[in-house]
């Protein structure tokens, strides 16, 4: 029998999305006690202070809370309409209108470039998360 990873092409598009829901559930198992990470300043750097504002990303419960949430849009594949953060997707969608108009081959492996850079991102941010609340445990890694 094939491993997961066997069966999907390792740049496959699943197999992100797995990595991702896989680092997620290992910080669920990690983290006992989110409520440790409240009041801990994120050391990450976010693009928007619009994201820092929506998520409470400036501590890294928020980062927990973000992530989780994150998984869970991505396994159930909805996307709340009234979401506050897809208003903020307006803005940009606006501003890659022209993109429309191209080869539509195109415009998808632009989105497809997209999605593989933002679940490897989170997926990394999922790790350090988890090795941070080792750190402050004190477990070893």
């Amino acid at each position: 029998m094939q491993s997961v990873e066997a069966k999907f092409n390792r740049n496959s598009l699943l197999l992100a999305l797995r990595r991702y829901s896989s680092a997620v559930s290992d910080m669920e198992q990690t983290i006992l006690l989110p409520s440790l990470l409240r009041d801990v300043p994120s050391d990450e750097v976010w693009d928007s202070e619009a994201a820092e504002e929506s998520c409470r990303c400036r501590d890294l419960y928020g980062n927990y809370l973000m992530l989780k949430a994150i998984r869970n849009t991505v396994e159930s594949g909805l996307v709340p309409l009234d979401d506050p953060k897809t208003k903020n997707s307006t803005v940009l969608s606006k501003t890659l209108e022209p993109l429309l108009d191209t080869d539509p081959e195109a415009l998808f492996r632009f989105h497809l470039k997209g999605l593989f850079s933002v679940m490897s991102e989170l997926t990394k941010k999922t790790q350090n998360l988890t090795g941070k609340y080792m750190d402050i445990i004190g477990a070893a890694n």
